[in-house]
């Protein structure tokens, strides 16, 4: 039986909504450091050659059969979206150990990827004959929520809580019943073993942490629903694994402490630090899920976004061509999106629109205004929003 976000009752939203605002290097050291009960392991930085090479990047943008059932929609889809772009076989060559990271930031199905989206991903991995799990490392549940802060949501290194938090989630959006149905594993990304990777030329972070499993995998599926974000002006694939890659054992939920960070080179602490993180990941496919998107304020408790029906699903090697197509559809110029600047400071490519090759949906037919969001300088929120908890 297929799980659709629409059937699910949503408890606590409003208070678990804001987190959405809250979306390594690899060198050789002498003995892995303890942290917890769990170890952290010094990898070596390699360059992913995807993000910076100056071949032309394909995307696919495919529409969703509304007549259709949602499940058989998606499905179809989404594999065609593949097909596009190169076919299971040809995006995921030479690689086995697959992980699907979608946007899951709080416990509301609205604010989140669509699990049919990853479940008719995993079933062509595996019919591939790859290992696949699910990763994520949420923002937000009722755990971490504290009525008396003017932003609701605090910040925890805890490990208990962490556990519990993204379990919270995993079951509130449907994914824990998609685990147990295919056998999928579900790798919660804020707490068990790390890496540590140094990357001289990284912006903010020399010296990155991120969990075991996303080092260890062959290949980083980011698979976010399309949303307008307060911090980020889009959130899409280079933020679901920019910032949804920091682990909260080791940064803290919530990634204020990165923000914090971040904030020395850009006002929204949010763009540099993205282009850090993506830069130590496996990112070799992104796909889109921009079934329902949501415009405005993003998930928010107070002025939040709303959802829009734009039954689409865009695939691409390279995530930042996935994304300045995904942008552009929603009305933005790249030029707006203060992420793909960074992007491009780093050598990252394409450049240009006029770089990629769109397959599929033609653009002019699809492309929609988004109400957009007001960016907020992360200071802003940096005293009333992401406190450590008490």
């Amino acid at each position: 039986m297929t799980i659709s976000r629409r059937n699910f009752l949503v408890e606590g939203v409003k208070l678990t909504c804001l987190a959405s605002f809250l979306g390594l290097h690899r060198s050789i050291y002498a003995k892995a450091e303890k942290s917890h009960e769990f170890e952290v392991f010094p990898v070596v930085y390699e360059p992913n050659p995807i993000l910076f090479s100056k071949h032309s990047s394909v995307v696919s943008v495919v529409r969703v059969n509304s007549k259709w059932s949602e499940s058989k929609g998606i499905d179809y889809a989404t594999a065609k979206a593949i097909e596009l772009i190169g076919g299971i076989n040809e995006v995921a060559k030479g690689r086995n150990r697959i992980l699907l990271k979608p946007n899951l930031v709080n416990t509301n199905p609205s604010d989140t990827t669509n699990p049919i989206v990853v479940e008719a991903l995993a079933k062509l991995m595996k019919n591939a004959g790859k290992e696949v799990c699910i990763g994520e490392a949420g923002a937000a549940s009722i755990r971490n929520i504290d009525t008396s802060l003017q932003g609701y949501v605090c910040r925890t290194k805890n490990v208990d809580i962490l556990k519990a938090i993204q379990d919270d989630i995993f079951k509130s959006t449907g994914y824990d019943d998609l685990s147990k149905r295919f056998g999928i594993p579900l790798e919660n990304l804020h707490v068990g073993n790390m890496v540590k990777m140094k990357v001289s030329d990284n912006f903010v972070f020399k010296e990155i942490y991120l969990h075991k499993t996303m080092s260890d995998v062959d290949l980083v599926c980011s698979v976010p629903m399309m949303k307008t974000h307060g911090l980020a002006t889009v959130t899409l694939a280079l933020k679901n694994i920019g910032l949804g890659g920091y682990p909260g054992m080791m940064y803290g939920t919530v990634r204020s402490l990165v923000h914090q960070e971040g904030i020395k080179l850009e006002p929204t602490g949010t763009s540099a630090i993205t282009i850090d993180m993506v830069k130590a990941n496996k990112l070799g496919l992104s796909v889109i899920d921009a079934t329902t998107a949501m415009e405005g304020q993003g998930p928010s408790v107070r002025g939040g976004g709303s959802l829009v029906n734009m039954n689409l699903i865009i695939a691409s090697k390279n995530a930042l061509a996935a994304d300045m197509i995904a942008a552009n559809i929603m009305g933005f110029d790249p030029m707006e999106i203060n992420t793909f600047k960074w992007a491009w400071r780093a050598g990252m490519n394409p450049s240009k629109l006029d770089d990629i090759h769109i397959v599929g949906e033609k653009i002019g037919k699809i492309r929609q205004q988004f109400n957009r969001p007001r960016v907020i300088p992360y200071t802003t929120m940096a005293k009333w929003y992401g406190p450590a908890c008490s």
